[in-house]
């Protein structure tokens, strides 16, 4: 029986969670899934500047997940950039910070700009 998966710990949900070209002729195209936490590495690493380690740090998984949480973003970030896909961004095995762990939050997200 494999092991439960774990939790990865999310500061803030995206503020849009679909993205994609802007001439809405190619609707039919396939949509791509990204996860979460997906997501969420992508904003820790990519846009925070983190390491891989600080940003399993934050998520609260081994590093070793998070450099292949990170590996399947950027190739669904690639594949819809480059085939002209829609990326939604949804579901995957995520909890939110609760108030009493903001102190692990990044400080640079939307949930703490608008407070």
């Amino acid at each position: 029986m494999p092991r439960p998966r774990k939790w990865r710990k999310v500061c803030c949900l995206p503020e849009s969670n679909l993205y994609g070209p802007l001439n809405g002729s190619d609707i039919e195209n396939e949509i791509i899934m990204m996860t979460v936490e997906e997501y969420e590495a992508i904003r820790l690493i990519d846009r925070e500047g983190l390491t891989q380690e600080e940003c399993a740090e934050k998520m609260q998984v081994a590093r070793t997940t998070v450099q292949n949480i990170y590996k399947d973003a950027r190739s669904k970030v690639a594949e819809s950039l480059v085939n002209g896909n829609l990326l939604k961004i949804e579901g995957g095995d995520y909890k939110l910070y609760n108030e009493s762990e903001r102190k692990h939050c990044c400080g640079g997200c939307r949930r703490n700009r608008c407070g």
